[in-house]
């Protein structure tokens, strides 16, 4: 016999969709949800970014904020990470991913820095060139 959140008296997390026969409506009202969030994210960070809302040394702040509320929105309502005990493997892979994204943003950086270092300066390229 399969138990569903609800025989326990909790309720569900948000975006995490009940598995019994209630229907298209009820799953379709958490993406439209989250329809609904994402594009109110976007819009924001539109309006941070040309208005005059935000100081300006503290827009990219802003962006950011904006930016992982939104990767939060598109994981819980479209891709359905949760921290339910039958999500453990989604969990897993989202934390391999973040770990794969830095490692490329962190060697990215580190690259980029040390190339600033050990190339010549201008003039020694433009000759060079010759």
């Amino acid at each position: 016999m399969s138990y569903t959140p609800h025989d326990f008296g909790r309720e569900l997390a948000p975006g995490d969709e009940p598995l019994d026969d209630t229907g298209v409506a009820h799953g379709l009202r958490g993406y439209l949800v989250g329809l609904v969030l994402a594009i109110g994210l976007t819009v924001a960070s539109f309006y941070v970014a040309h208005s005059g809302l935000v100081w300006a040394p503290a827009v990219a702040t802003a962006l950011i904020v904006l930016a992982i509320a939104q990767m939060g929105v598109h994981l819980v309502f479209f891709l359905h990470v949760t921290t339910g005990p039958d999500n453990t493997n989604n969990v897993l892979a989202l934390a391999y991913g973040v770990l794969i994204v830095f490692l490329v943003l962190a060697g990215s950086l580190w690259i980029m820095a040390h190339l600033n270092h050990t190339m010549p300066p201008m003039g020694a390229m433009m000759q060079m060139q010759r």
